[in-house]
């Protein structure tokens, strides 16, 4: 066996060049895990009728499927994908990976803290570090903001809407 090889630079510039495929394999994958999801579902023998709890999923994934053939074949057919007008953004200067590791460890914290701790404190936690990896420095005011955002949204979803979230130590005292 040998070991594998480093892309040249004319593979580089093709596949930076094509990098949509990418967004192509990531929906066709999509597409195949929805349609074997719904697929796969049990479904009670007395249901009847042409529109069943498996219509919406098979047509997503179908359409899922389409729409990366479709791109797919675009893009090596030379198609590009156009920047907006308005778009800021400039492409020649390199990712923010900072602030992509910091969101990401700010996701992560909050999915390892909302069991223990509940939803109220891991809530402001993801709020407040969301806004200070995004650039927002109010040491003072952050917090707070957050903190309410929280308890807001856990009142909402938890009372008004019926969707349990978990409260964690809070729970006796909201």
């Amino acid at each position: 066996m040998s070991a594998p090889t480093n892309p040249t630079p004319s593979q580089r510039s093709w596949l930076r060049e094509h990098s949509e495929l990418g967004v192509g394999v990531l929906l066709f994958a999509i597409g195949v895990l929805v349609l074997t999801d719904a697929l796969t579902m049990t479904v009670d023998l007395a249901q009847r009728g042409p529109v069943g709890p498996r219509t919406v999923p098979v047509v997503v994934g179908v359409g899922l499927l389409v729409v990366a053939v479709l791109l797919t074949v675009d893009v090596l057919r030379g198609g590009r994908g156009e920047a907006e007008g308005g778009e800021d953004v400039d492409l020649s200067e390199p990712g923010d990976w900072r602030t992509v590791l910091l969101l990401a460890g700010v996701f992560l914290a909050f999915a390892v803290l909302i069991g223990p701790v509940g939803f109220p404190v891991s809530g402001a936690l993801l709020f407040w570090g969301a806004a200070y990896a995004l650039g927002s420095r109010h040491l003072t005011r952050d917090p707070l903001i957050a903190a309410g955002l929280s308890l807001l949204t856990y009142v909402l979803f938890n009372n008004l809407l019926g969707v349990p979230l978990p409260g964690g130590p809070l729970m006796g005292a909201l």
